[in-house]
Order: structure tokens, then C-alpha cells, then sequence
């Protein structure tokens, strides 16, 4: 049998599709892109923000119409049904499995129920496996999960209610991970979990990103190493040395503040005041000049006033952050935000939204004027369609949330065809820009 997978939201969500379908690999099925050649479709679904919501439930409803041809099962599995199971089940019948996060300690099980595989009876472990997981993004890059769940309770959020406590895995199984991954040729590996400071916390006491950061780059296939969500208030002097000092670790801190004004952070039950941000920013910068800092924003938050708003606003012109992303507040369900008082019109909050991201947009684009010039090592990852750029990506790029780097490049279309450097680091210069991606020229 064929078996199809859509994997939503983010990428800590990705690697738990990774690790079913290594499961379903393992266990002799045949793994399929066309969903119209699959006997079993998975959607793995998320439910953070109403858009997420959205996107799930039709993207349900498109694999149901599969039904009414090869398909045979539609199971569905992560964190909308976490939240919404019993009401997903009434409401789209098609689906013949609904799998909420706290049933994948046995989801094979589930699934044998289901379909009658005949699976290896040896294979005495039913939960997902970081080591039996199939990398669908790229045989130069993944994803590394340090970590489950979330115990920051911002009051907006509702993965602490769909994913849990937060649990550290065991740095043993996480570097034995990273071996294995290496040994496959992956360069590349981005270290995730809902706030990725706070691993360690749980089982060792003390936050441990830094020393297991300077475990993984001591494999030595490994190039780059990258973390992503760090919050601030947990942002270290320690991890900040550890970032300086180790090439391996590229100079990139992803640090989501969400606001600035202190009374909207106090109302969003974040750690951080405006007053610690400004200068943890600041000293990331002094230590490492070459640093990129991304963020995240929430813009209409329950009770936001003009002046918060502006207090944002004139925040993000003055720091010129070099990657940012904002985000209209979406009510969540039984959230403490939900039931707080002066929710923004949304007509509000789409104003406020597009004159956020127009300032933003200023800045990237005299941003990317500077970097003309400049030298920098890529990794090449694909050719443009056309054939006549390679694409790749530097230290400043977070795959599907930064840019890209395209490539000039002397051969002919026939050898373009023919050559894969897939993988490759080469050293480039900047010719030209737009407002996200930059074109090169190999030196």
C-alpha cells in the first residue's frame, strides 16, 4: 500500500510527520507525493492560530474527496485534534483515525487497529522514533527537536494546553540523533522546541542549550548548527560565548519578543520588560557585529493602545531588526487572553499589521542595499528553474522563513542540467538585491 503524508504548520510538527512516516517505511509501505496515488493519506495537522485552524480543516476536507477514489484510510493527527478531536470526528466523517498528540506513545498500535499492517512482530516500540525518521526537508538540512511542550503560559498561547509540560529530552539520545544524521550527509542542523533556552531546565537543573550546542558541533560532518525560539529572558551571557566563539554555530539569533510595552507584556504574561529586551539586543550585538537577529511580533493584543502601538512602532524603526515576522492577535480557545477585556477591532488590527510590515519592508530593503559587496559562504541547495542561477542559503537564512541567495553561474544550460552541487559550500559575492533574497556571483 501507498501512503501519503501533509504535514501543517511548524517544524517541530514536520519532524513528528518525519517520524511516522520512517515508521510506515520501516514497516514496507511505499511513501508517496501525489495524494491521488495514496491508499492512506496522514494530515498532520496544526491548531495555534485561527489561520492554522482554517488551513487544517480544509486541507481535511480536500484529502476526503481522495475517498471517493484509491484512498482507503484518512487519518488525521496532531495538534487541532489534540484541541478539537471529538468535534473533527462528528463534523468530517470521511476521516477513519483521529490521533490526538498525547496517543502517540502508541500510534502504530492505533494504526494496526485501523489498517491490519502486518508489521514486524520484533519491533516490540509502537512510539514514534527520532531514529527511524524519513528527513523530507532536503538531504542537506533538518530539523533537531530538543524538547516537547512549553511551560511559558503566555496568556495567548495554547500549546502548553495541545503539547503539555515542557520536557527536555535526554542529551545522549539527542547527540546520538545528530550522529545519525550527520552520517547521512546532512550539513546543516537547526535545533528546535517551543523555547529552546529553557532545555535542560527539567532534568538537569540548569538551562543546557550552550554545552549541547558545543556537543553537536564537535561531530565533525556537521557545518552548521543554528537554534531557533530563543526567548529572551532566558537568553544567557553563556549562550551568547558559546554562539561567539564556535564557527560551527552560525551567528543568527531568532529571539520572539512579541511587544515592547511593558504593560501589553505584562498582559501577555511574558518574562521580559521593554527595558530588558532593548538591552539584550544591544549586547548581542556588541559581541557579535555580524548577528542576525529575527523576532516576532503580536500586533492588536487585547487592551493595545495607540500609544503601545506607537511604542512598537518607533521600537522596530529605531532597532531595524534584519528578519522580522507579524502576527494579528487571534483568539485561541480557553486562553487566558481570550477572556480579557478591550479586544481590538479587527479592522484595527489589520491597520496596525500593514504599518508594521511596510516600515519593515523600508528596512530590509536598505538592509540588503548594504550587504552588495559583501562575501559569504553559501550552501547550495537546488537550481532555479530556468537553470540559470543555483539557489542557496547563508548563515543569515532560516529555511521557508528567510531568504535565498541566487547564484550566477557560468556553465551552460547543458552542464547546469548535468552538475549537481547540491550541498556544496561555495564562497559568493553579492551583485545584487530586492527586498528578501540577494544574487551573487561565485568568486
Amino acid at each position: 500500500m501507498n501512503v501519503g503524508f501533509i504535514s501543517l504548520g511548524c517544524s517541530k510538527n514536520l519532524v513528528d510527520t518525519e517520524m511516522l512516516i520512517g515508521k510506515f517505511k520501516n514497516n514496507k509501505y511505499k511513501i508517496v507525493n501525489d495524494s491521488g496515488e495514496a491508499d492512506i493519506i496522514v494530515v498532520n495537522t496544526c491548531g495555534f492560530i485561527k489561520s492554522a485552524k482554517e488551513e487544517a480543516i480544509d486541507t481535511i476536507l480536500e484529502m476526503a474527496q481522495y475517498k471517493n477514489n484509491r484512498c482507503k484510510y484518512l487519518i488525521v493527527m496532531g495538534c487541532l485534534v489534540q484541541r478539537y478531536k471529538e468535534e473533527i470526528q462528528k463534523a468530517i466523517p470521511e476521516i477513519d483515525l483521529c490521533l490526538s498528540i498525547d496517543e502517540y506513545d502508541n500510534i502504530w498500535e492505533k494504526i494496526d487497529e485501523l489498517v491490519n499492517i502486518e508489521k514486524d512482530k520484533t519491533n516490540k516500540c509502537l512510539e514514534l522514533d527520532y531514529m527511524e525518521r524519513v528527513v523530507t526537508t532536503g538531504n542537506k538540512m533538518a530539523y533537531l527537536k530538543i524538547a516537547e511542550g512549553c511551560d511559558n503560559k503566555c496568556t495567548y498561547c495554547a500549546i502548553p494546553y495541545i503539547r503539555g509540560p515542557y520536557i527536555s529530552r535526554n542529551k545522549e539520545d539527542i547527540l546520538k540523533e545528530a550522529k545519525k544524521l550527520a552520517k547521512e550527509g546532512i550539513k546543516e542542523l537547526i535545533v528546535i522546541a517551543q523555547d529552546t533556552t529553557k532545555y535542560g531546565l527539567d532534568i538537569y537543573g540548569k538551562s543546557y542549550l550552550p554545552e549541547l550546542l558545543e556537543d553537536i558541533c564537535k561531530i565533525e560532518e556537521v557545518e552548521w548548527v543554528r537554534f531557533l525560539y530563543a526567548y529572551p529572558e532566558s537568553i544567557t551571557d553563556e549562550l551568547i560565548k558559546v554562539v561567539k566563539k564556535n564557527d560551527k554555530i552560525c551567528n543568527y539569533f531568532d529571539i520572539p519578543i512579541q511587544h515592547i510595552s511593558d504593560s501589553i507584556l505584562k498582559k501577555m504574561n511574558r518574562k521580559s520588560s521593554g527595558k530588558n529586551i532593548k538591552e539584550l539586543i544591544y549586547k548581542i550585538r556588541k559581541e557579535i557585529p555580524d548577528v542576525i537577529i529575527r523576532t516576532s511580533l503580536i500586533v492588536g493584543f487585547p487592551g493595545e493602545t495607540e500609544v503601545d502601538f506607537e511604542e512598537l512602532y518607533n521600537f522596530v524603526n529605531t532597532t531595524k531588526f534584519d528578519r522580522l515576522g507579524t502576527f494579528m492577535y487571534s483568539k485561541e480557545d480557553n486562553t487566558p487572553a481570550e477572556k480579557l477585556k478591550n479586544h481590538i477591532h479587527p479592522m484595527t488590527k489589520k491597520s496596525r499589521y500593514n504599518k508594521i510590515m511596510k516600515l519593515q519592508k523600508e528596512i530590509s530593503i536598505n538592509n540588503q542595499k548594504e550587504k552588495v559587496g559583501n562575501i559569504y559562504t553559501v550552501l547550495l541547495e537546488g537550481k532555479s528553474f530556468d537553470n540559470k542561477y543555483y539557489i542557496g542559503r547563508t548563515y543569515m537564512d532560516v529555511p521557508d522563513m528567510d531568504g535565498v541567495i541566487y547564484i550566477k553561474r557560468n556553465f551552460s544550460k547543458k552542464e547546469m542540467t548535468k552538475k549537481d552541487l547540491t550541498g556544496v559550500f561555495i564562497n559568493v559575492k553579492i551583485i545584487e538585491y530586492n527586498e528578501y533574497d540577494l544574487i551573487a556571483e561565485q568568486i
